[in-house]
């Protein structure tokens, strides 16, 4: 069989990649070794799928710490505003939820998978699932996939968008990067980000705080210097083995990249009350001291933080909860706001790849024409999507990065196939 156009990876940009390819008059493929479509997408979200981001576009590249910058000849052609319009064109409407996030407003991701599938459909798009891919052979007009059952394809035009490494029950196996490698590119180091973060420390042994969140905390990840790489406001969760939750997501590339280079721990620090200084937040509790002496000290601090989080920092100061707070020497008192304001702690790896929401590391993008998405090393050959050494924070940033790379390589790959 031939086509103009073959699309490897049923995921966010594969989808977006046929959809374009078709668009643009190519006869077009689409092979998945899964049996079905539109996975990832399908989970994304919590299940109700975060299509895109709707903040201004200097944001988002901001949020795609991994080489955002790369995409800003792709933004040039088809962006995120670009991609609700797509949605929308399809008859899926769209409501914007906290920090830009958009969601269908059915809340499933059912129906943006549903018409992205009627569109293929409509579009006459071949679709091939449980289809794994043996062999990719490159030739000068034209590239062959080589099926398992040995089934030979050549197409014109080839679209690698089979995903990273994270997330393996969606299909993302890394499968491509031995494609990618084939035709000479280089795969950067391959390394887990959005992440839950493992430590040592003794009260995560002890599970002294497992289960416990803290709202709207400003978390950061320290240098050798003690100072601050990366800080994050947002919730974390003390787990049995370290820590989570959309603060330490977003943090944990940068945890990941400190250890990559050969630290064997890392500090990380929260400011449970990132609103006050801590020159005012003794202050404010010497005055309260003075006006209460006869009240305990857990009664002074209550309701600053979660109880089991106050408890645990007397505990570590060595106060006890029923001791009057007049008794409480003006530098332990220090040394609890201290600690509210920096409490540290030291994480020593992540979750393996397979835990992570995101790849970090693939294709590099050194190698690849930034406004169509094609190989600078193999004609007629795209890439899109996690492959590509681009990565973002979670928050309809990723998906972006797949939907916005997949329709550029699509709409190319057909121009390119037709022009032969």
């Amino acid at each position: 069989m031939s086509y103009q156009v073959t699309v490897i990876g049923g995921g966010p940009s594969g989808l977006m990649a046929a959809i374009a390819a078709a668009e643009n008059g190519a006869k077009t493929l689409l092979i998945d070794k899964g049996n079905k479509l539109g996975k990832k997408l399908a989970i994304s979200g919590g299940g109700r799928c975060n299509v895109t981001n709707r903040l201004p576009q200097d944001e988002v590249i901001k949020h795609l710490p991994g080489n955002g910058r790369f995409l800003y000849s792709a933004f040039s052609v088809f962006n995120n505003y670009d991609i609700i319009d797509f949605f929308e064109g399809l008859g899926v409407g769209l409501k914007e939820e906290d920090h830009g996030r958009m969601f269908p407003v059915s809340n499933s991701a059912k129906s943006v998978v549903n018409a992205l599938l009627n569109r293929l459909e409509e579009l006459n798009v071949t679709i091939r699932t449980n289809s794994p891919v043996e062999a990719v052979h490159f030739g000068n007009e034209e590239h062959t996939v080589i099926m398992a059952n040995k089934e030979k394809i050549n197409t014109n035009a080839l679209i690698i968008a089979v995903g990273g490494k994270a997330v393996p029950y969606t299909g993302s196996t890394g499968d491509g990067y031995a494609w990618a490698k084939k035709a000479g590119h280089t795969i950067t180091q391959i390394y887990p980000t959005e992440v839950p973060l493992l430590s040592k420390e003794p009260f995560i042994k002890e599970k002294k705080l497992q289960g416990l969140s803290l709202r709207d905390v400003s978390l950061s990840v320290l240098n050798n210097k003690q100072k601050a790489i990366i800080t994050h406001r947002m919730d974390m969760l003390f787990t049995h083995f370290g820590v989570s939750g959309p603060a330490v997501l977003r943090c944990s590339q940068f945890v990941v990249k400190e250890l990559l280079k050969g630290a064997k721990k890392v500090t990380m620090e929260v400011d449970a009350l990132p609103d006050i200084s801590e020159e005012d937040l003794y202050n404010d509790y010497l005055t309260n001291i003075k006006e209460n002496p006869k009240k305990t000290v857990k009664n002074v601090f209550k309701g600053v933080v979660p109880e089991r989080y106050l408890d645990f920092l007397l505990e570590k100061n060595d106060i006890q909860s029923d001791d009057r707070s007049a008794n409480i020497s003006r530098e332990k008192l220090a040394n609890v706001i201290k600690d509210l304001k920096h409490f540290q702690f030291e994480v020593t790896g992540s979750q393996p790849i397979e835990k992570a929401f995101v790849t970090g590391g693939g294709v590099s993008t050194k190698e690849i024409v930034p406004n169509t998405m094609r190989s600078k090393l193999m004609e007629g050959l795209f890439f899109c999507g996690e492959i590509l050494d681009i990565h973002g924070y979670t928050g309809g940033y990723n998906i972006t990065a797949a939907m916005v790379t997949g329709r550029v390589a699509g709409m190319n790959a057909a121009w390119e196939s037709l022009a032969t």
